[in-house]
């Protein structure tokens, strides 16, 4: 099934850790997009293992991979990574459909979608 975001090696490998410290190897990567945030739409990541009807489901650097078709066109594209630095560690998100973000950058909103803004 076509890749709709992209993980980076060193993104994979740290869901990867995750999952193999929480004993949940054969777990899914859901990413999503939910209302919320000052901009309007907020990112999601959780582990899951059941896969609906209504996901996209495909595979990067040995992490499976579960997308919401309704939250497909919002992450076309979308690129996760994971950057370490002397203050930890994070997963960074680049989303080439996002025309704005909020300043703390957690939410962000597109061209065709503009959410349910709230408190960051």
């Amino acid at each position: 099934m076509e890749n709709v975001i992209f993980l980076s090696e060193s993104a994979a490998y740290q869901v990867k850790d995750m999952m193999e410290q929480n004993n949940e190897q054969d777990a899914y990567l859901r990413v999503f997009v939910k209302g919320g945030g000052c901009s309007g739409l907020s990112y999601g990541m959780t582990l899951e293992h059941t896969v609906k009807e209504t996901d996209i489901e495909f595979e990067q650097h040995g992490v499976k991979v579960l997308v919401e078709k309704t939250d497909a066109a919002i992450l076309q594209g979308t690129k996760i990574d994971y950057k370490q630095s002397l203050l930890g560690g994070g997963f960074t998100i680049d989303n080439p459909n996002a025309i704005a973000t909020c300043g703390c950058g957690s939410s962000f909103r597109t061209a065709t979608n503009a959410g349910a803004p709230g408190d960051c």
